[in-house]
């Protein structure tokens, strides 16, 4: 198993979390996006989507962060980290579909790209009314994860799962793009296992 990733990406550190708790042997290919790495016909041959991560597996290519973490963990069904109920597996698709639809595009990973990927990738200046957008739409969603995890651990049921590993990654990415103050505005009650995940494993090759 290969993995094409770009290290300082949010959508990276669950993927890497999910390979070092499931303990996989796998190569990991850096793609430098500020170099064009993936511009090039080898990568685009891969994904061309000229984006990142990327995984491939025995001649399996594929691509889309949230997609990554369920082959990884679909391989490894003892772990659990897939249910095997239809609810628990619905419950899975509901915040893997919120973190890509909300919690990415409209929030933090929107508000990431004016304030930290436009510098790489050289696109434009930033865009204030785009940013300040973001940073509204991460206070309204910050809120369901809030509310969502008071009294609970993980987010689907009493155990670990992908969904952990998807929202869990992107858990450091308000505080280093919107700003502390507004990470402790609308975060205060945040109590995830997903934090600890985040703290204790990711560790980019």
């Amino acid at each position: 198993m290969k993995l094409y990733l770009f290290p300082p990406s949010g959508r990276v550190l669950g993927i890497v979390a999910l390979k070092n708790h499931l303990a996989l042997d796998c190569e990991v290919q850096p793609i430098d996006l500020g170099r064009g790495d993936q511009l090039s016909p080898q990568y685009l041959a891969l994904n061309p989507n000229k984006k990142m991560p990327t995984l491939e597996d025995d001649g399996f290519v594929l691509w889309e962060s949230n997609a990554i973490l369920f082959y990884m963990a679909a391989k490894h069904p003892e772990e659990g980290l897939w249910p095997s109920d239809l609810k628990g597996q619905a419950d899975v698709l509901r915040w893997l579909a919120w973190e890509s639809a909300h919690w990415d595009a409209e929030s933090c990973g929107m508000v990431a790209y004016e304030k930290s990927s436009k510098a790489v990738l050289g696109p434009g200046p930033r865009d204030p009314a785009f940013i300040a957008h973001g940073e509204q739409n991460f206070i309204r969603f910050a809120a369901v994860l809030n509310d969502t995890l008071r009294g609970k651990t993980w987010l689907v049921s009493e155990r670990l799962a992908i969904a952990d590993f998807s929202v869990g990654g992107t858990l450091d990415y308000p505080s280093a793009i919107c700003g502390s103050k507004l990470v402790i505005k609308a975060t205060t009650s945040l109590r995830s296992g997903s934090a600890t995940l985040n703290e204790s494993s990711v560790v980019v090759p």
